[in-house]
């Protein structure tokens, strides 16, 4: 019996022209395609003059649409995945299905393009041979305040996704834990007509974004790395970090905390650096 293949395609971030001409016959070829907005990829394959089933499958989709996709592959239908913007399952919906379409025995093939954390390292300036992605950080509680504290010090480029609303809210927290001169770059409406890369320190960024005023088109967050430390233990990064972590609100307890699973600190060590520092 046929079975179908799971295409796994990258489409433009903004500019067309970047779609890549094996993206193209692809979109073209199949006869199915599972989208995140089948709004959004209608005007692509519209644009494309390709006409193929559409399948909506996004990040709250019921097991229904997978099953789906699961159901053309079957019966011998190629399907194409989309998102609405850059590369599938980077940050994107999409990992599930393609886990799931694995474990079925279906093939799985990338059809490879844009990707906004490749495009916005490419032109930061920032080193790239090695970096952090964090994708979107949690909104609030202890899980983005462990996010904060890693970034803080992280020695790689990190790179983050935020939304343009709440862009202002990330840069403030990042000069708080990270240290307000921290460099940092924020990339924006990449490859579109408004395209902007603005460098500056975490300080600089955050006042222009303040209220997220005019701000428009998902953000690229990009953080220099921090200085590697000359001692081993921990400890002088430690007392610093704790200091960051109590202005941007974090518990005491929670900083010790912290400062255990990322220094390395002896837990009554990180306690008593909690506890002696002033209150912010």
């Amino acid at each position: 019996m046929p079975s179908g293949t799971l295409f796994v395609v990258a489409t433009p971030l903004g500019h067309l022209g970047d779609l890549t001409a094996r993206a193209a016959e692809t979109l073209r070829r199949v006869p199915v395609v599972v989208a995140e907005d089948t709004r959004h990829s209608r005007k692509l394959l519209s644009h494309l003059g390709a006409h193929p089933r559409l399948l909506s499958s996004h990040a709250h989709s019921e097991p229904g649409s997978a099953r789906a996709v699961l159901a053309a592959l079957g019966v011998g239908e190629d399907v194409a995945l989309v998102t609405d913007a850059g590369t599938p399952a980077i940050s994107d919906p999409g990992a599930e299905l393609v886990r799931m379409v694995r474990e079925a025995g279906f093939g799985v093939v990338p059809i490879p393009g844009p990707s906004a954390v490749a495009t916005a390292l490419s032109a930061a300036g920032f080193p790239a041979d090695r970096y952090l992605f964090l994708g979107f950080l949690p909104r609030k509680g202890p899980e983005r305040s462990r996010f904060l504290a890693r970034i803080a010090r992280e020695e790689w480029t990190t790179v983050l996704f935020e939304a343009p609303g709440r862009i202002d809210g990330l840069l403030a927290d990042l000069a708080a834990v990270c240290g307000a001169e921290r460099n940092a770059v924020v990339a924006r409406e990449l490859t579109k007509i408004h395209e902007e890369f603005r460098h500056g320190s975490l300080e600089e960024l955050a006042a222009h974004y303040h209220d997220g005023a005019g701000t428009r088109g998902e953000c690229t967050v990009l953080i220099a790395g921090a200085a590697p430390a000359p001692d081993d233990d921990g400890t002088s990064r430690a007392g610093p970090a704790a200091a960051r972590l109590l202005e941007a609100g974090v518990s005491r307890k929670e900083v010790a905390a912290l400062l255990t699973d990322l220094f390395g600190v002896p837990r009554n060590d990180a306690y008593r650096l909690a506890v002696e520092q002033p209150k912010p």
